[in-house]
């Protein structure tokens, strides 16, 4: 297990956090007796702090809430009558859609982003991690050491010291590199008198930040909230506990541990040998299965391919005309057989008519079209920075699968990097990142991936219906979106329109955003502190 560095508290603190949190000294534990708005303001504040969700807990919510009558309560027990109210409508008779009226707030805090991205697989659950954009890396935990994941088997093995130093050093080039990039920007970006001097510092920041991040190793240490139900937890818990890496597996355990003490019937089955236990073998046996299939009917599986690209590999040429048949198989009372004969006999103008009708008069960009959307898709392959790839892993209502992350399609350096003048520096610390990695490999090929810097590129596909691609692209090209993912969704804007075919579906997209921004936060902070003020 990773040397989790915990927090020490007063007997005044403990005895406060005891009433709140399953337990005191783990890195995972879950949220009871709460308010759920308390809790869902939490972890919105949780993303952007660089404290521990206890830690923020004391600081900044205790004095806004009533704590009377709740001195005699303890997180640990009394669930025995909870749990007997579900023995026998779940465990019993087996009705799963009961796991799902039941729901937990989980912190996992000091996980690796690859652990974070395997814990932000599971469709219906909520997540807040913290973010890169607003914190900085360059401050040490508690006893001293670079936030970054040790595995107890590489650290044991004639590689621990070189993991370790080589680490050591990415996170000191990011820390060198940050405040010399940001002094760079301000005298590039003068402040303005319309800015206050905390906006501007705060959109200069977040841009230095942007561009360093590429820098952190994929071991870099976030933390973590989750909101789900029983349900949900039982399905991320069955494939955490099926997954390759050690990492995965121990935070597995210690998540079952923790929501055992919340809704212990709703996951009473991970661990019984015919249902869970059975289920997790499945996984495990399958996934490794294929890939030895693979390997074996060709000797070759890889391609490197250099260079960030963004490919429409598959579509419906009469997409829209499946959008119109659902529009018109909604709105009246035809059988889908005359709903398509009849758009195939319209002329292009009556289909354009009934799109833009369909479509309406959106007046921002959460104004979006009904589900008749979603009878069209666009699958999408993509190679872009692992940067980019954590934030739009992010949509999970599509389909979104990964290539293991390595080295081998090399990196990105920011434009802005260049024009500072640290490139070579930038670019020194990614080399190390990568001889890490190739020694690392042979010996740990899961854990290699702890090495990759995030300016690495990793190669995905994402298979998205017309109405998530809408959501996906207006948002993700937004000015405040950081360079990697903006170029991806206006890439992926162009090719529904001159690749696809699908101008309807195209000039529905009316807020997608091709503006040239300089600061990609000035103006989101300059609102949020309009807001501020008016509160």
């Amino acid at each position: 297990m990773h040397p989790y560095v915990a927090e020490e508290f007063t007997e005044g603190e403990v005895s406060i956090l005891r009433r709140y949190f399953t337990n005191l000294e783990g890195p995972v534990f879950a949220l009871v007796n709460l308010p759920e708005v308390v809790k869902g303001a939490l972890f919105a504040r949780y993303s952007r702090s660089s404290k521990s969700l206890r830690r923020l807990f004391l600081d900044e919510f205790v004095g806004d809430l009533d704590l009377t009558g709740d001195a005699s309560i303890d997180a640990t027990v009394g669930l025995d009558h909870a749990d007997e109210l579900y023995q026998k409508i779940f465990y019993e008779y087996g009705d799963d859609s009961v796991a799902q009226l039941g729901g937990v707030h989980l912190a996992c805090e000091q996980a690796s982003n690859i652990l974070t991205k395997v814990l932000e697989w599971g469709r219906l659950m909520s997540y807040l991690e913290q973010s890169t954009r607003y914190l900085g890396y360059d401050r040490r935990l508690a006893n001293g050491h670079y936030r970054f994941y040790r595995d107890h088997d590489v650290l044991e093995s004639r590689l621990g010291a070189r993991y370790v130093g080589e680490m050591d050093r990415m996170f000191d080039t990011y820390a060198e590199l940050l405040p010399v990039l940001t002094e760079w920007l301000a005298r590039k970006y003068p402040k303005t008198p319309e800015d206050t001097d905390f906006v501007y510092r705060q959109a200069v920041r977040a841009k230095a930040l942007d561009a360093v991040r590429g820098l952190l190793p994929a071991s870099a240490l976030s933390n973590l909230g989750i909101y789900a139900s029983g349900q949900a937890y039982e399905s991320l818990l069955l494939r955490m506990r099926a997954h390759p890496l050690p990492e995965v597996r121990e935070y597995a355990q210690m998540m079952l541990d923790e929501l055992m003490k919340v809704i212990p019937s709703f996951l009473k089955r991970v661990e019984v040998a015919e249902r869970g236990v059975a289920w997790t073998d499945y996984l495990a046996a399958t996934k490794g299965a294929t890939r030895d299939l693979i390997s074996s009917m060709w000797h070759d599986v890889s391609n490197n391919e250099p260079g960030e690209h963004v490919r429409l590999v598959s579509y419906d040429p009469e997409g829209e005309a499946r959008i119109l048949e659902a529009v018109i198989f909604a709105n009246s009372s035809v059988t889908n057989a005359e709903a398509v004969r009849r758009v195939k006999a319209m002329s292009n103008d009556d289909r354009a008519s009934l799109m833009r009708t369909y479509v309406g008069d959106r007046q921002n960009r959460r104004h979006r079209p009904g589900r008749a959307f979603e009878s069209t898709d666009y699958r999408f392959e993509l190679v872009t920075d692992y940067g980019a790839f954590r934030d739009l892993q992010r949509h999970r209502l599509l389909t979104i699968e990964w290539q293991p992350l390595s080295v081998d399609l090399g990196y990105d350096v920011p434009e802005i990097v260049r024009e500072a003048g640290l490139a070579n520096r930038y670019q020194e610390s990614l080399e190390r990142s990568a001889a890490l990695f190739y020694e690392m490999r042979e010996e740990f090929p899961e854990q290699s991936q702890y090495a990759v810097a995030l300016a690495f590129r990793i190669r995905y596909s994402m298979q998205m219906n017309a109405r998530e691609a809408m959501h996906l692209i207006e948002l993700r090209s937004g000015p405040q979106g950081h360079p990697s993912y903006r170029r991806v969704a206006h890439e992926m804007a162009r090719l529904i329109r001159e690749e696809a075919g699908h101008a309807g579906v195209a000039d529905a997209m009316k807020y997608v955003d091709f503006s040239e921004t300089d600061l990609e936060r000035l103006e989101a902070e300059r609102t949020a502190e309009r807001n501020r003020l008016n509160r």
